[in-house]
């Protein structure tokens, strides 16, 4: 796990040397073991080590093939290296490392761009091929490592990179806020946009590679997370997925440093511990409010029933409030998800006693695990009537004042394509429409956002539909960045058993009724979890990661904190500050609970005048 930034060389002369140590600098959480660089006459490349696989000083990068001609620089894991390493050694290549980063070298001038289709692993790499003037970029099938891009120069320059705040120190950078990106990130809590809130910064997408040829950039997709459910039994289902996470988990011990395991109440984490079974784990929590917000008494448990250590530790509002102009600098982009505090103080816990983590994401956006999956018994039934007829309902209600039961036959009467775009639904648009000032109503509506995505599965159910959705939106935007970026700040090393190229093509077999039904949601991944786990485990409703964002802004010193912020200068450029104060005092004065508008609004600004006032 590491970090890498570089850039193709534009038309004015620069100092090199000194550009890519800056560079390198703003990263050096990612990688504090070593650092390298590489230059020549038409690309720089900047390198941060966090030591993990081979911990000599020969597996640094960039790491140069044997004639020179091909340079990498590379950030994660690739799990099945020793065997790929296997095949190179039988075709005649020569190694000067044991890393998994020059099987990546050697692969390529094997396999050219394909090499891509065969890594299983979580990985963002750049090689330099010298010989044809190319670049290549490729980031994993789920998204687990980011990588960015940008043109946004003066001087005709490509930068590219693991965090986006490196291209900061670049003198043609041209930092400039992305008016497009606050519209859908008030709605979905993160940026949901290949454009990042850096105007022509891009994140490359999942499961894409990228060319570089002189000026010219190209994307290519060369893998797809569709379902494509097969019929067979369920107990067939059950050990297929007992035997490839089993394989999964083993896979993604490789290390030269001690693996502990992140271990919360539910049946993710849970599981591939007792499937892992280190010798340490870790659990975070709140003690200020009930019970719910506290999960550490649960995992202790789980801990000492598998005869592991757990080091678990609480943090107040105060930790949250102090810490999160930092938490959202090492986001990059506004990262409105309450659950990335704990996220943030979890990695730090775990960093203090080892480098590298398992973690449970991934697996309900694969089996089937959100709430949201599953249908009440009212609604399947109500769901028989004529679409036609429902729809009419809805038309009907939606005049009435709001309640739980207008709600439910607005729901009832709507399209999966209507009703859901992922697992976050903060602001609502036509609340967005009315806070938001003109100018910032340019970016792009909800539907124009996951249209193209419901288009790619319009013939499959709806379960199919929404997990598909949220793999491509929600995990790699949501989840798997604040993973990232969270765990890196602290420099620790995170990974994901469950997203697992194989995991993922198991477990698109899997048919819908085994993945959600009347028992329960991830349901084959519960069955399978019995072998290891507790039932009262294996069988717990899925609670995230609750923060009480609600109590915090209920109290006084956080209400003020909040509200200076809301009346600060720059704030009204944004927002209707009036609209956004009536929210703040009708949430103080418990007259509503508009908790979730507020933080991600907060956060929003807490982001904006760390990179774009404080940094001028």
């Amino acid at each position: 796990m590491c970090g890498f930034i570089g850039y193709t060389h534009g038309k004015q002369e620069l100092n090199h040397h000194k550009i890519i140590k800056d560079m390198m600098d703003t990263i050096i959480h990612r990688g504090p073991d070593n650092g390298g660089k590489y230059s020549d006459s038409f690309v720089t490349l900047g390198f941060r080590r966090l030591s993990i696989i081979d911990l000599s000083s020969t597996a640094n990068q960039p790491i140069i093939s044997e004639d020179g001609n091909i340079v990498l620089v590379f950030n994660g894991e690739i799990y099945n290296y020793m065997d790929l390493r296997q095949e190179l050694l039988r075709k005649g290549y020569n190694f000067q490392t044991l890393s998994d980063s020059e099987v990546l070298i050697y692969g390529y001038l094997e396999y050219g761009f394909d090499i891509v289709k065969k890594l299983r692993g979580m990985f963002a790499f750049c090689i330099w091929d010298k010989n044809t003037g190319v670049l290549f970029l490729a980031r994993d099938g789920f998204g687990i490592k980011p990588l960015y891009y940008t043109r946004n120069t003066t001087d005709g320059s490509i930068l590219f990179g693991s965090e986006i705040k490196s291209f900061l120190p670049h003198p043609s950078f041209v930092k400039e806020f992305n008016k497009d990106a606050l519209r859908p990130y008030l709605t979905f809590q993160y940026s949901v946009l290949d454009e990042t809130f850096f105007k022509g910064v891009y994140k490359l997408p999942p499961a894409h590679y990228m060319v570089i040829e002189g000026d010219h950039i190209s994307l290519h997709e060369y893998w797809d997370k569709k379902f494509h459910s097969k019929d067979e039994s369920l107990e067939k289902y059950v050990k297929d997925t007992r035997n490839v996470l089993k394989d999964s988990v083993k896979a993604h011990q490789i290390s030269d440093v001690e693996v502990g395991s992140f271990l919360s109440g539910g049946i993710d984490s849970s599981y591939i511990a007792s499937l892992l079974l280190p010798s340490k784990t870790f659990s975070i929590g709140f003690n200020e409010q009930e019970d719910m917000f506290n999960e550490t008494h649960l995992a202790s448990e789980l801990a000492s029933n598998l005869g592991l250590n757990n080091t678990s530790k609480f943090i107040s509002a105060e930790d949250a409030f102090t810490s999160l102009s930092d938490i959202q600098w090492h986001m990059d982009e506004p990262h409105g998800d309450p659950s990335i505090v704990p996220l943030y103080h979890l990695a730090k816990l775990a960093s203090q006693e080892v480098k590298v983590v398992l973690s449970g994401e991934g697996a309900d956006e694969i089996f089937g695990g959100y709430l949201w999956y599953k249908e009440s018994k009212k609604m399947k039934l109500y769901g028989k009537l004529p679409y036609k007829l429902r729809k009419k309902i809805k038309s009907n209600v939606e005049k009435l004042p709001q309640s739980k039961i207008t709600q439910f036959f607005v729901k009832g009467g709507q399209s999966v394509e209507e009703r859901f775009i992922g697992q976050a639904h903060v602001w609502k648009e036509k609340d967005v429409l009315k806070v938001l000032n003109e100018a910032y109503l340019t970016g792009p509506s909800v539907e124009t956002i996951t249209r193209p995505i419901y288009q790619k599965v319009k013939s499959e159910d709806d379960l199919t539909k929404m997990q598909y959705l949220d793999l491509e939106l929600w995990l790699p935007g949501d989840i798997l960045l604040k993973a990232d970026k969270m765990s890196m700040a602290h420099s620790l090393e995170v990974r994901v058993p469950f997203l697992d190229k194989n995991v993922m093509e198991m477990a698109k077999n899997i048919p819908s009724d085994y993945r959600v039904n009347d028992f329960d949601t991830k349901y084959v991944l519960r069955q399978a979890a019995f072998q290891t786990l507790p039932s009262e485990c294996a069988n717990r409703e899925k609670l995230g990661f609750p923060v009480p964002i609600r109590h915090w802004l209920r109290e006084e010193k956080y209400y003020r904190m909040v509200k200076e912020m809301f009346q600060s200068e720059f704030v009204s450029e944004f927002f209707n500050t009036r609209e956004l104060m009536r929210y703040l005092d009708e949430h103080y004065k418990q007259a509503a609970n508009h908790a979730r508008y507020l933080w991600t609004v907060y956060v929003f600004l807490i982001w904006y005048k760390r990179f774009f006032i404080e940094t001028e």
